[in-house]
């Protein structure tokens, strides 16, 4: 009820607000020519204390009185001759808006809102956040103020700032939960992503030696040693960085989802990648049960022209055989090996439009209830493409 009272309130303020300027009709005009003739008179009767008073003489006076006589004649003559006629109302605006104005508004409200919801207070929604995050966060951050050596719930809050771009707050969160539960390689790693969205997709020196403790922990941990390489890249020592790439692309496996980037910085550096993976974004070095004359894969003289391009001149022909593996799979689009080629190979060469209609395309071809389905959804998901709508 104090809902519906306020909006009352609220309009019928409005309504005085838009009508004033409309009942006031010619008025103001009005005003203003009786106070210019009353400024006028009182200048006169002040001429005549000047002369009295001898502070200007008779001729001065004559001439003063005269400008200002003819000032007083000129807004006499601006009034009408006769009698104003009473001021028109303005029918129509003014029953539109006292009428037609606050029954549109409350039909658009009753269209759109949702007048039957119950007011939900902040603590009413902490109680039941729902899929709410800025609820969910707000939940933990509530709990963390009340318990800030709960190494958990740092450890659970840090991903989602980070998710969120509250990297600030990402930043101390991680410090905490490794201060509290100790450093692991997935919250080192996390760290070393936050101060790395911090300085604009720079590996810090700070950040580098996060990472290196990571890898303290963990050899063979990919993460850190991609972005160890991406340090030396951007510090400006390309054989250094495409040694680590290159290191980092033969322990990983064929099908890794992060080969076809490693494999495209390995091209950058002035290197060619190992296998297959250096003819096509994402194509990799053939995975077992995968048919090497399958429409779409590299050929052997494909790689080895490859190998003696430079960077620009394997750019493009890898867009090329891009284009034409598109081509080919809608000639025949019975290729489960070459719809996962293709989106991520759209995916590496940062066109995710394309890689979405890979994805419907391939999904029409083998639909998500099945195994090759829920397989080109898992990929999708993994390379940050939209997956809503695919399977329409």
């Amino acid at each position: 009820m104090l809902f519906w009272i306020l909006v009352a309130a609220l309009t019928a303020a409005l309504a005085v607000i838009l009508l004033y300027p409309l009942l006031r009709g010619a008025k103001a005009a009005d005003n203003i020519r009786a106070g210019e003739t009353a400024v006028y008179r009182d200048q006169l009767r002040e001429l005549d204390r000047d002369l009295d008073g001898g502070l200007i003489t008779p001729e001065e006076a004559d001439y003063a009185r005269a400008e200002i006589g003819r000032r007083l004649i000129a807004v006499s003559a601006d009034e009408p001759a006769e009698t104003p006629k009473p001021a028109r109302h303005h029918r129509f605006t003014e029953a539109f808006v006292l009428l037609l104005l606050p029954v549109l508004g409350l039909c658009l409200y009753l269209t759109t809102g949702r007048p039957d919801l119950p007011s939900q207070p902040l603590e009413a929604r902490l109680e039941n956040p729902g899929n709410d995050v800025a609820v969910l966060i707000t939940k933990a951050e509530r709990h963390l103020a009340e318990k800030p050596d709960d190494g958990k719930g740092w450890d659970v809050l840090a991903p989602i700032y980070f998710r969120t771009m509250r990297v600030n707050d990402a930043q101390v969160a991680y410090r905490n939960a490794i201060r509290l539960l100790g450093p692991s390689p997935v919250r080192l790693d996390g760290l070393a992503e936050t101060l790395m969205a911090v300085s604009d997709g720079v590996v810090t020196e700070e950040a580098r030696q996060v990472l290196e403790q990571s890898l303290m922990l963990e050899p063979d941990n990919p993460r850190a040693r991609f972005y160890i390489a991406l340090s030396m890249e951007q510090a400006g020592r390309p054989d250094e960085a495409r040694q680590a790439f290159e290191a980092l692309a033969k322990q990983s496996p064929a099908d890794a989802p992060w080969l076809p980037l490693v494999n495209q910085h390995i091209a950058m550096n002035g290197g060619a990648p190992a296998g297959a993976g250096s003819a096509a974004p994402g194509a990799g070095s053939a995975a077992p049960g995968t048919n090497p004359s399958a429409p779409g894969n590299p050929t052997q003289q494909d790689v080895a022209a490859a190998e003696t391009m430079n960077a620009g001149d394997r750019q493009q022909m890898i867009r090329g055989m891009v284009e034409s593996l598109d081509a080919k799979l809608s000639e025949d689009p019975n290729n489960f090996e070459g719809w996962m080629r293709l989106v991520r190979s759209y995916a590496v060469l940062n066109d995710k439009d394309r890689a979405a209609g890979a994805l419907k395309r391939g999904l029409a071809a083998f639909p998500p209830p099945g195994e090759q389905g829920r397989q080109l959804l898992a990929l999708a998901r993994e390379l940050g493409i939209a997956t809503e709508g695919a399977t329409q």
